[in-house]
């Protein structure tokens, strides 16, 4: 047995960067004399053990505990060869093999009272058949190490991935490796091929020993093991753009401390107005504190920066009941506080089960729907503070990442029209089979009914670990824990969130983009300076990509709604990307009513199936006129053209999207 450890008066330590003899205990203190100078101290002992270079120089040193973790994972034929030298060691030692009866006896050739150590050790070298010096190596491993010591190290090698491959040859396998990271993926032949080629560059031909075809073949493999250098590319980019350091989760004590954005397409194909199939952008906001999927907007492939801003206007909106939803979808079937939210906003009384969340910051990644003026201006129209993620660490929104791949699998795998991740993963023959109005309809009842009343595996109640709450549960336990507002927009605020033109206003009226917006209200403001020196004296004019057919003029007085002149020759609403593909097909120099002119017949001629690319401009426009939006200022009425060119035509105007009326209009259908 391994003599303990004991600290006495008179040994000699290694403490401070020097060495000190120990000259007296009294309980927890020690008293050291310095061999230097012989200046005495009085420290604590756990401060004297715990000092880093503390080591006893002279006296018993500290045992060294032996990894016993390690000695269960020997093979069992190493363990006990081990164990077979421990007995022949404390032989040596004690001149009684280990466990030996009270009654035994020293064998003649191992009692310590005839032999010294060195004769003893020449007698079990004889009896094993081993010189003197292995079995005194042995001993002092025993004693240094205890059972450790005695095991056999060919077993516990650390194996080399490389092997014996020259270290020249390894340091470029692995560069080249890292080099396969943004490639297209290629074979193990291709790789090598660029291994032997730049070893001979950098080394010279020749100099680098290479190995043969087939042990070449098997360092790659080792050495690019982990890394996904011969599989899925995406997979490959992903792996090696994991952080270094380690994952810490987003915490949020209260409801809007921090949401998340992101934008990604959705996995289902949906049917535009004239029947083309495409994809559409999903853009979410995911509060982290309830995990609210707070506002979700669809739209078709090329989100615009107005459409993150439409989806904070969203957000701050209570949702409305629809036309044949449950009832058990409202609000005040929910455990949200219901009374309270009624009497902040009598809006609440008609809505459905989704909480209103003001956000305090807003974590956004680096697209360019997100980093814009539009996007920027609406925060700070809203009081958000907007944190952009790191580029190229989607772990910073990491929560709304994983929502995301949530929706593909609790949502669009299970609707009509769904493509799957990936071209490997899509079916013979998906066609799209919702329109995007639709989808969004049913996108938003499942939000209600599908994600916020869905046990959420990371709302754990604190005091009960093994419930877990739902996003309107939580919703409403924060809510009594740290009190909350929410905030609604009003129409003048929906105009601040849109998009700004700075324009003159001639007697013509308003240019914007080859269009002319013109109206009797504009009269006291033609030619006058609108004391914005910045903007040389020119006037804030908004508008609303998805439907150009009026702006919205800020004056001293207030919002003035200017249309656009020939808005009675196009017979549906029409977007800012409409406009810009009839100006293409109207070809250059053309002028505006002729663009006019163009626009509608590419309108009318949706319905007879026309090339793609006007059928997809068409679609954007209609989809994007879906967007529910509060009620704006009425627009002022147009000036009369030029009654020789200007046709005979209805106006419809385009009014704003109101649920109950649309509910009350479908019950006599």
């Amino acid at each position: 047995m391994t003599p303990r450890s004991v600290l006495r008066p008179g040994d000699w330590v290694h403490f401070d960067g020097g060495e000190h003899q120990v000259v007296g205990l009294a309980g927890a203190s020690v008293r050291l004399r310095s061999e230097a100078g012989g200046a005495d101290q009085v420290v604590l002992a756990g401060h004297l053990m715990a000092s880093p270079d503390f080591a006893v120089v002279e006296g018993c040193p500290a045992p060294d505990v032996g990894p016993f973790g390690l000695l269960d994972a020997l093979p069992e034929d190493v363990l006990a060869a081990a164990k077979q030298w421990e007995r022949h060691i404390v032989e040596v030692e004690t001149g009684l093999p280990p466990h030996a009866p009270l009654e035994a006896t020293p064998s003649p050739e191992y009692d310590p009272a005839k032999h010294s150590l060195a004769g003893r050790q020449r007698a079990k070298g004889a009896e094993l058949g081993v010189s003197y010096r292995t079995v005194e190596n042995r001993r002092l491993r025993y004693a240094a190490q205890g059972l450790w010591g005695l095991v056999d190290q060919r077993a516990v090698r650390t194996w080399e991935v490389a092997g014996r491959a020259d270290a020249r040859l390894v340091e470029v396998v692995r560069e080249v490796i890292a080099a396969q990271t943004e490639a297209s993926t290629g074979t193990r032949s291709r790789l090598i091929r660029q291994v032997v080629k730049r070893v001979a560059e950098i080394h010279g031909p020749g100099v680098v020993p290479l190995p043969g075809r087939s042990a070449f073949y098997e360092l790659v493999d080792r050495l690019a093991a982990g890394k996904h250098t011969f599989g899925s590319a995406v997979t490959r980019r992903q792996m090696a753009n994991r952080p270094g350091g380690v994952f810490t989760p987003t915490f949020a004590s209260r409801p809007g401390e921090q949401v998340q954005i992101d934008s990604t397409p959705i996995d289902v194909m949906v049917v535009l107005d004239d029947g083309l199939p495409v994809r559409a952008d999903l853009t979410i906001a995911v509060d982290i504190a309830t995990r609210t999927i707070c506002a979700a907007v669809l739209r078709p492939v090329g989100t615009k920066a107005v459409d993150a801003a439409l989806l904070l206007a969203k957000m701050l909106v209570p949702e409305p009941m629809r036309p044949g939803w449950a009832n058990a979808l409202r609000l005040s079937a929910s455990r949200m506080p219901h009374a309270r939210l009624v009497d902040i906003d009598t809006r609440m009384r008609e809505a459905a089960a989704r909480p209103v969340i003001v956000p305090d910051q807003i974590v956004i990644d680096h697209g360019r729907v997100f980093v814009s003026e539009t996007f920027e201006r609406a925060c700070n129209r809203l009081g958000i503070s907007v944190q952009p993620a790191r580029k190229g660490t989607p772990t910073d929104k990491g929560v709304v990442e994983a929502t995301n791949d949530a929706v593909k699998t609790l949502f669009a795998q299970h609707v009509a029209g769904y493509t799957g991740g990936n071209p490997t993963m899509r079916g013979r023959d998906v066609t799209g089979e919702w329109t995007i109005g639709e989808l969004q309809d049913l996108f938003d009842e499942w939000l209600i009914v599908g994600w916020q009343h869905r046990p959420h595996d990371e709302l754990r109640d604190p005091h009960q670990p093994r419930r877990v709450l739902t996003p309107n549960e939580k919703y409403a336990a924060l809510v009594a824990a740290a009190g909350y507002l929410p905030l609604t927009l009003s129409g003048e605020d929906y105009l601040e969130l849109l998009p700004v033109k700075w324009r003159r206003i001639t007697d013509e009226g308003i240019q914007i983009d080859n269009r002319t917006y013109n109206a009797a209200a504009l009269g006291p403001y033609r030619h006058q300076r609108s004391g914005m020196v910045a903007k040389r004296d020119r006037w804030e004019v908004h508008y609303d990509p998805y439907d150009v057919s009026q702006v919205h003029l800020r004056t001293p007085d207030g919002w003035i709604t200017v249309p656009w002149t020939h808005l009675p020759m196009v017979s549906a609403p029409f977007a800012d990307f409409t406009w810009r593909h009839a100006r293409r097909l109207a070809g250059r120099g053309a002028t505006e009513t002729q663009i006019a002119r163009v626009l509608d017949d590419l309108l009318t001629r949706a319905e007879h199936g026309p090339d793609k690319a006007s059928a997809r401009i068409t679609a954007r426009t209609r989809a994007g006129q879906a967007t529910h939006r509060p009620q704006l200022p009425e627009p002022a009425p147009p000036l009369a053209v030029n009654e020789s060119t200007a046709p005979d035509a209805e106006v419809i105007p385009f009014g704003i999207f109101d649920a109950d009326a649309d509910a009350e209009a479908e019950k006599w259908i």
